[in-house]
């Protein structure tokens, strides 16, 4: 049964008094896999941009992806908060992943067919287009859904997210151990790089259209849709006036969460990636020190939106003062630029980056589950998309931050 079936049908299937168990935790490793896969797209493109910047070098290619995929994620999340009503997610994800796929293949072809003209520029620009409109349809789609599980869900999509980093950290050290720095090694570099992802992307579209079928997915489902007459009983489908004012009180009510959301990424986009791999500079470890800095910073992403499933902050205050707490980590930086001698070593610079990314992957999570939650179950799916436009605004700000303001 899928989420947006008719609510009389689900009178036709009682639901079980024992929620059914999740076996070997399969249900929860599908929206892990999902929450890597719709991340690995983004990461593959701006991975490769050393390659893209080769091809193109009149072009800011970096600049270029991020403010193309970011409007187009935005643009397409407010899209499908508007029309969430009218639509049913199980078609919107697997759109979004269609559209990943052939995103995903668009640069190989040009690249088999040695295409590197201007033109072929504004293809691989349209294929990041391409990827920023099924971002929003997956990402939207799935953190929703995953609003109405049980809080686990949520974690193992957030969990994959930060997977995805971590994967692309070990391809890009696998890559600069195997393949020389030449054009050549570049090209080898996004051919590999581009090649994982189309098959993770593959498999987490598989899995997704498999993660209907478990009975602890069915079981959540049917409450979910038992649910939604108790909100509007008499009018039966949300009509658009009626959905409109939903949308607005569950803006509200998530207000803050999404203020943190948002707080947590201007904070750590303002200073990562630009201030790894541009500002500190390691006479030990040369090249490798931004490279080994951006994989810690993933590892403690990771590791931070793991903790939420062994400890859970439930105090939505603590947590966003946790977010404006944040900030701290700008003078702290800065004194790795122009502080005393020891601040400058690449000690504290890793200590604080691995930090930076464990208080953005906990607080990231912790964030995302709590805000489905603050609101009713009919309202939750509202509640998980709208986050996702807090946390892709918070992107969006972060970057611009970031290109006019260095530490």
């Amino acid at each position: 049964m899928r989420e947006n079936d008719n609510p009389e049908s689900s009178l036709l299937h009682p639901i079980p008094i024992t929620i059914p168990e999740d076996k070997y935790h399969f249900a929860y490793s599908i929206y892990f896999m999902i929450g890597l896969g719709y991340l690995l797209p983004w990461n593959a493109f701006i991975t490769a941009v050393d390659y893209f910047s080769y091809l193109y070098p009149d072009v800011s290619v970096d600049r270029i992806f991020a403010l193309v995929y970011m409007l187009l994620s935005l643009i397409g999340i407010f899209l499908i908060i508007l029309y969430t009503h009218k639509s049913d997610p199980f078609l919107r994800i697997n759109l979004g992943f269609a559209l990943f796929l052939l995103s995903l293949l668009i640069v190989p072809l040009l690249d088999a067919f040695h295409l590197h003209s201007h033109l072929a520029f504004y293809v691989t620009a349209a294929s990041v287009a391409l990827a920023g409109v099924a971002d929003a349809l997956v990402q939207a789609s799935i953190v929703g859904s995953a609003g109405q599980l049980p809080e686990r869900y949520m974690q193992a999509v957030i969990a994959g997210t930060a997977a995805s980093g971590v994967l692309v950290s070990v391809l890009r050290i696998f890559t600069k151990l195997v393949y020389s720095q030449d054009p050549s090694g570049l090209r080898k570099s996004a051919n590999l790089y581009f090649s994982v992802s189309i098959v993770i992307v593959f498999i987490s579209m598989l899995l997704y259209n498999i993660v209907h079928t478990l009975p602890v997915i069915k079981y959540y489902n049917q409450l979910n849709i038992q649910a939604l007459p108790q909100d509007q009983p008499h009018i039966g489908p949300f009509t658009g006036p009626v959905w409109r004012s939903s949308v607005w009180n569950t803006v509200g009510r998530i207000k803050w969460c999404g203020f943190g959301i948002v707080l947590i990424y201007v904070v750590t986009l303002a200073i990562f990636p630009g201030y790894i791999t541009e500002d500190v500079h390691s006479q030990l470890l040369k090249d490798w020190y931004p490279i080994l800095l951006i994989a810690g910073y993933n590892l403690g992403d990771l590791l931070g939106k793991c903790l939420t499933a062994v400890y859970l902050l439930q105090n939505a205050k603590i947590a966003i003062a946790s977010c404006i707490a944040r900030l701290l980590f700008f003078p702290l930086f800065l004194g790795c630029l122009h502080g005393p001698k020891f601040f400058r070593t690449e000690i504290p610079v890793t200590i604080l980056t691995c930090l930076l990314g464990i208080t953005n992957g906990y607080l990231t999570s912790a964030l995302m589950i709590m805000a489905p939650k603050i609101v009713k179950l009919q309202h939750a799916e509202t509640a998980g998309i709208v986050s996702v436009l807090f946390l892709v605004f918070g992107l969006a700000a972060g970057s611009i931050i970031a290109w006019f303001w260095v530490i």
